[in-house]
């Protein structure tokens, strides 16, 4: 397990995830948030839309961007805010990259703030936000 006090993160520090995503994924997805749409699990109904096929939900490449922020920062860390501006869409099959920056902290209010990025293919931008996470102290001797 990655542990990491604040002024052990510095700006710049950089973490990077690559996955392909599968239509496991996708449907393993769907079951546990409840969403039923079709243009994520009926592929009849996908390729009629301007997409041309399954696209992975949205949220789900969030859930990316958390565990690549995960390996970034450590235990010690969570989310206080994610932004997200969706460019694109990440299909069944694609082959997609997180990643994750540090821009900028705040030692005082133990605050970490990161740029995050998903691109598919040979780099084409589908997400891009900024997140702000707290850092906090662990008892590494319960």
């Amino acid at each position: 397990m990655k542990y990491l006090t604040i002024d052990q993160v510095q700006v710049g520090d950089r973490e990077e995830w690559t996955r392909t995503v599968t239509e496991a994924d996708v449907v393993m997805y769907a079951g546990i948030i409840g969403d039923r749409g079709p243009l994520h699990l009926d592929e009849v109904f996908a390729a009629s839309t301007r997409f041309g096929g399954r696209v992975a939900y949205g949220m789900q490449c969030g859930g990316y961007i958390g565990a690549t922020l995960a390996q970034l920062l450590g235990v010690g860390s969570a989310y206080v805010s994610q932004t997200m501006r969706f460019r694109g869409p990440v299909l069944i099959g694609d082959r997609i990259t997180v990643e994750c920056v540090v821009t900028d902290k705040n030692e005082e209010r133990g605050r970490v703030f990161v740029t995050t990025t998903v691109s598919k293919g040979e780099g084409l931008v589908v997400l891009e936000g900024e997140a702000e996470l707290v850092m906090f102290e662990i008892d590494r001797n319960p």
